[in-house]
Formats: structure tokens, C-alpha cells, sequence
């Protein structure tokens, strides 16, 4: 079965750090785009970061660059995004995303998705 698992979500004040993980399983995430999406209340799928599949190249929103940070850890078959300084607009659920794609690609492109998981930045 082809699946991605994200964890780390949770409660943060504002400042603060979180780090998220994604789990493949089924596929090598080495080979794919991995992209980190978000999606906040009311508003629209925003993709804040990817990291090629081909060079590990990475590409990151203007509202989150220089705060967070992709990578992966290929012996895991895990990708990350480590998220500091966080401030309330951060606050979302957070989807990882795989697929054979360029990075900047539309969400609707990619393949594989997670479940998903909730961070909230908030004093």
C-alpha cells in the first residue's frame, strides 16, 4: 500500500518550534517531489516548500522562507520540515505530498497525500 503518514502537529506558542515528519511507505520518497501544503480555515491550499526529486533542490514560499526548512532522511524514507519562529498565521493543517513533478507544481498534480496534521500556533 502507497501511503504517507505526517507527524509532530500540535500546540505552539508563538516564536516557538515545531518539526514535521512524513512517512512513506510502499514507494521511495527520494525518487519524488516532496512538497509540504497548507491549508488554513476559509482559505485556499497554500504550498509552502518542496524539495526535488531529482537534485534535492528546494523552493519555499516568501511567508515562510528563512523560518522553515525542508529535508529528508533517505534511510528512513521520511521527509521533514522543521517550522521556527512560528507566528499565529502559521496556524493550519499541514499535508505532505508526493508526486513526479516539478516543484512549484499545483497541488492537483500530486500523487500521494497525507492525512494531514494540525498546527496551531497561540498564546
Amino acid at each position: 500500500q502507497l501511503e504517507l503518514v505526517e507527524s509532530g502537529g500540535g500546540l505552539v506558542q508563538p516564536g516557538g518550534s515545531l518539526r514535521l515528519s512524513c512517512a512513506a511507505s510502499g514507494f521511495t520518497l527520494g525518487n519524488y517531489a516532496t512538497a509540504w501544503f497548507r491549508q488554513a480555515p476559509g482559505k485556499e491550499r497554500e504550498g509552502i516548500s518542496c524539495i526535488s526529486g531529482s537534485d534535492a533542490s528546494t523552493v519555499y514560499a516568501d511567508s515562510v522562507k528563512g523560518r522553515f526548512t525542508i529535508g529528508r532522511d533517505y534511510a528512513k524514507n521520511t521527509a521533514y520540515l522543521q517550522m521556527n519562529s512560528l507566528e499565529p498565521e502559521d496556524t493550519a493543517v499541514y499535508y505532505c505530498a508526493a508526486g513526479r513533478v516539478l516543484c512549484g507544481s499545483s497541488w492537483y498534480r500530486y500523487d500521494y497525500w497525507g492525512q494531514g496534521t494540525q498546527v496551531t500556533v497561540s498564546s
